[in-house]
């Protein structure tokens, strides 16, 4: 008799969530993922064609839990300078506090549906309040790059308020020497914006 489970495409993704905590992105497989949720295999298959599969759509998913995190953290600032501030300070606490499961979101390359909300979106849209549209990518490799040092040890901060305030002091020099965009400038990519484009 097959199995049947409530919703075992979501389960699965959990297992796979949890397995990237405690291996990393590239340290196990489906068949893990299978075993962990008490199916075979081959009912996995049914849900996703191989392990790529299955990180693609967790990468779909973390995304768009970071997008709504992000997207909440501006709902307490009417300015939109402090609320790319908080979309910063938000996406960095995330990614230190989760740095393998960030790692995957944004290495398993582009997820097979949109993201919604994604947290590029939440970012593009506030700078563009600012009249900083041509804007997101500076921001993003700025907060970004904080993230990465702090989570692989390169710098550290004795607590959440001090990661806070260095995050807060990094994108408010970065906006405060970034001109009204009104000129040419290089037109950055990404397979999101991308995709979005078409």
């Amino acid at each position: 008799m097959p199995y049947h489970h409530g919703d075992l495409r979501a389960a699965l993704l959990d297992a796979a969530e949890d397995l990237v905590r405690e291996r990393g992105a590239d340290g196990w497989s489906l068949r893990e993922a299978s075993t962990r949720v008490g199916v075979s295999p081959s009912a996995a298959y049914h849900h996703f064609a191989s392990r790529d599969a299955l990180v693609r759509a967790l990468s779909q998913r973390v995304l768009a839990r970071l997008g709504t995190l992000v997207a909440a953290a501006t709902t307490a600032f009417a300015d939109p300078r402090q609320r790319v501030i908080a979309i910063a300070q938000t996406y960095v606490r995330w990614a230190i506090s989760d740095p393998a499961v960030s790692w995957l979101a944004f290495s398993a390359g582009e997820p097979d549906a949109p993201v919604s909300p994604h947290p590029h979106d939440v970012l593009s849209a506030e700078l563009a309040r600012l009249s900083l549209p041509a804007a997101d990518f500076l921001v993003w490799a700025a907060m970004h790059g904080l993230a990465m040092l702090l989570a692989d040890g390169l710098i550290r901060f004795d607590d959440d308020a001090a990661v806070d305030a260095e995050t807060a002091r990094l994108v408010g020099a970065l906006l405060d020497g970034l001109p009204v965009q009104s000129g040419p400038h290089p037109q950055a990519r990404s397979a999101h914006t991308e995709r979005r484009s078409r």
